[in-house]
């Protein structure tokens, strides 16, 4: 294991490019460019906003921030997931011809998401100013450590579907079909206090539910996270993310012959 990080961290160069390769590549020849990192994000709060805020009310004040300050975290994860599931698959050739580990497809593709989080930060702390809501500068320093266990988190996930997918191709579009309902299931856009009781430990089994509710609680309540979520979010990031290295290195061996 200590082996392989160090074979990793002799490719962070590799790593590197190909994250600068995707972010310039990714809005390649639109008009708007690169400002589509920003306006995406913003089009989704805006509508999630006016169907949570208009059209079914909810009781939340300023709720469009609750809704950005979930909404920015989830879709890391979901652009990772919807991308990273064909990152192996779609990189047949570079894998056919030439040595590198791996791992390095996931981590590039989550990393370049993760880039992509960062930039939609801008629009939290703007829109956390503008709206009067503003920041708690002690909660706001456990920002780095909920970002650090939702990367590792996400990681896990990408290696498992990014690894499964050589094999069963048909996953690229379960995935999309699951992300689609697990937005629903994760308190983004509804907090969760509101779910009944007897539906509570459903949540408690989705690993992005504290993750986020780590996110809410530091820029919507402005209050430090509890221990108990940062330790749930914490051990979920952890099995994820060991569960991801598992099933990678499992099925790694025969990616080319697959491919």
């Amino acid at each position: 294991m200590i082996e392989r990080i160090k074979e990793i961290w002799q490719y962070r160069y590799m790593i590197a490019s190909l994250v600068r390769r995707e972010l310039r590549g990714r809005y390649k020849g639109s008009v708007l460019g690169f400002l589509w990192t920003f306006i995406n994000p913003l089009c989704q709060v805006v509508v999630y906003t006016i169907v949570f805020s208009v059209i079914m009310r909810s009781n939340l004040d300023k709720f469009y921030m609750f809704a950005v300050t979930g909404m920015i975290p989830w879709l890391f994860f979901d652009g990772s997931m919807r991308v990273g599931v064909g990152c192996v698959r779609f990189q047949g050739d570079m894998i056919n011809k030439i040595y590198f580990p791996r791992e390095v497809l996931p981590i590039a593709c989550c990393t370049t998401n993760f880039v992509n989080m960062l930039f939609g930060f801008i629009i939290v702390f703007i829109a956390l100013f503008v709206s009067g809501l503003g920041v708690n500068a002690i909660a706001l320093a456990f920002l780095p450590l909920i970002m650090l266990i939702q990367y590792v988190m996400v990681l896990g996930f990408t290696m498992i579907v990014s690894s499964v997918n050589v094999y069963f191709k048909d996953l690229e579009h379960i995935v999309n079909v699951i992300m689609m309902m697990w937005i629903y299931l994760t308190p983004i856009l509804y907090p969760i206090t509101i779910v009944p009781e007897k539906l509570l430990w459903l949540f408690k089994l989705n690993p992005m539910t504290f993750v986020i509710e780590s996110y809410h609680s530091v820029l919507y309540w402005k209050n430090p996270p509890t221990i108990n979520i940062l330790a749930y979010s914490s051990a979920g990031a952890i099995v994820v993310f060991l569960a991801g290295v598992l099933v990678f290195s499992r099925l790694e061996p025969n990616f080319a012959e697959e491919l």
